[in-house]
C-alpha cells in the first residue's frame, strides 16, 4: 500500500484504557462513518501496516475509541500514539456534480469561460477557507477560494473545473 493510493482518516491522539484502547481524532465532520470498519492502515517508519478492529465506538461525539486486535496493553498502545491512519481511496464514495475530493482535483485545469486560468497544484486547507493553489499560465501562483458560488461545473473526464470568479480576484 502506498500513500498516493490512500486517504487520511485521522491520528491516534491518546490512550483510553490499560487494555490498549486508543482514541482517534478523525479528519471528518461525521466520525460515525468509520464505526463499522474492519481495519485501518497505520503509517509506520516501515510503511503502511493494517490494524484489524476488534471494536469501535464514538467517544464524546468527536473522537473514535478503537480496540485493535494487535494492541492488548498500554505498551503496545504507546507505540502507536501520534501515528496517522489511512484507508484505500476505493473506500471513498463517488461524488457527482460540483462536489469533489481535494486529492482528486490536483492537476485539473481551472477554466473561466473559454479561458484556461491555470492548473491546480494543491489544495491549502489549513485556515478557515480552503484554497486552490493555482499555477497560472504565466508561471505565477494564485490562491483561489474554494467556494460553491464560484464553481459552475466539475468535469472529471476532461479534468476541468469551470468557475466564475469575482472581478479582480486574480489580480490580487
Amino acid at each position: 500500500m502506498i500513500k498516493e493510493n490512500c486517504f487520511y482518516v485521522g491520528t491516534i491522539v491518546g490512550k483510553y484504557s490499560f487494555r490498549g484502547e486508543l482514541l482517534i481524532k478523525t479528519d471528518s465532520d461525521n466520525p460515525e462513518e468509520y464505526i463499522h470498519l474492519e481495519s485501518l492502515f497505520v503509517e509506520l517508519n516501515s510503511g503502511f501496516v493494517p490494524l484489524f478492529i476488534e471494536k469501535c465506538k464514538l467517544h464524546k461525539s468527536a473522537l473514535l475509541r478503537i480496540k485493535f486486535d494487535q494492541v492488548s496493553n498500554e505498551l503496545d498502545a504507546d507505540k502507536l500514539l501520534k501515528k496517522d491512519l489511512y484507508l484505500p481511496l476505493s473506500f471513498l464514495p463517488k461524488l457527482e456534480g460540483k462536489k469533489f475530493y481535494y486529492h482528486e482535483v490536483v492537476g485539473f485545469s481551472l477554466m473561466e469561460g473559454e479561458d484556461c486560468i491555470g492548473t491546480i497544484k494543491r489544495i491549502q486547507d489549513q485556515g478557515i477557507q480552503a484554497l486552490f493553489e493555482l499555477e497560472k499560465n504565466d508561471g505565477n501562483i494564485s490562491l483561489i477560494p474554494i467556494h460553491d458560488d464560484f464553481i459552475l461545473e466539475v468535469n472529471r473526464d476532461l479534468k476541468i473545473i469551470s468557475v466564475e470568479l469575482p472581478e479582480g480576484l486574480l489580480d490580487i
